[in-house]
């Protein structure tokens, strides 16, 4: 029997809660611990990855039936460095904090599983409009998990919030929250929240690392232990 087709609307809030890259697929968990310390990074790093998702799902859903399978992961990966490399150059000239507080996270987004693994299940297969609202929604999806975790950090480990003071002075924060090993907890919290809401809607839990990857049978980093 024939797969039902997504619908525009299925295909845009997917990476909401259902197949959100980080608290549902677990991908991009490497900039995700890294930068969430503050909310300001974590909406910075979304919105970055957000608009690389959707250029480069839109140029190769439009080269998708030109580009040959055999060096296809090769023209997707210079397509997604071309976007980053444009989109660090703006960052640096127009948000030089975010490109700061960012650091090395921002040039590899080159190799972010989010976006080659949404190049290789969706744009490579779809037209270009449903391969853009698929950008948009995957994108939104990793700026709110990182804006939460960031928010959550932040707020108790720094009493701050987008650098304003929530939390009185007089009281001592939770600096372990804006540590490695408060990260992994919040991002152990998160994915519970999500896989609780996601089995309410009837859906599986969430598949870790390269089995829950899209791109994990032509990427070749499962035998490698994985990827970020």
């Amino acid at each position: 029997m024939a797969k039902k087709q997504k619908s525009l609307w299925e295909v845009f809030t997917a990476g909401f809660v259902k197949e959100n890259p980080v608290l549902r697929l677990v991908i991009g968990t490497c900039p995700t611990l890294a930068v969430t310390t503050m909310a300001f990074n974590g909406v910075g790093m979304g919105l970055a990855a957000t608009a690389v998702l959707i250029c480069s799902n839109a140029l190769i859903s439009l080269l998708r039936n030109i580009i040959p399978d055999k060096i296809h992961i090769p023209v997707y990966i210079t397509i997604i460095a071309a976007f980053v490399s444009i989109l660090q150059m703006l960052v640096k000239a127009f948000v030089p904090a975010l490109d700061s507080a960012l650091g090395i996270f921002l040039p590899l987004i080159v190799v972010n599983c989010i976006i080659l693994g949404r190049a290789e299940s969706f744009a490579g297969k779809n037209p270009v409009l449903p391969s853009i609202l698929d950008g948009i929604g995957m994108g939104l999806g990793f700026t709110i998990a990182l804006t939460i975790m960031g928010s959550i950090r932040e707020i108790i480990g720094a009493g701050t919030w987008f650098g304003m003071q929530i939390i009185p002075k007089a009281v001592d924060p939770m600096l372990i929250l804006i540590l490695a090993p408060g990260g992994f907890f919040v991002f152990g919290m998160l994915m519970a929240c999500a896989n609780k809401i996601a089995e309410k809607k009837g859906k599986e839990p969430a598949k870790l690392g390269c089995a829950g990857c899209p791109a994990a049978a032509s990427c070749g980093q499962a035998e490698k232990g994985g990827c970020e």
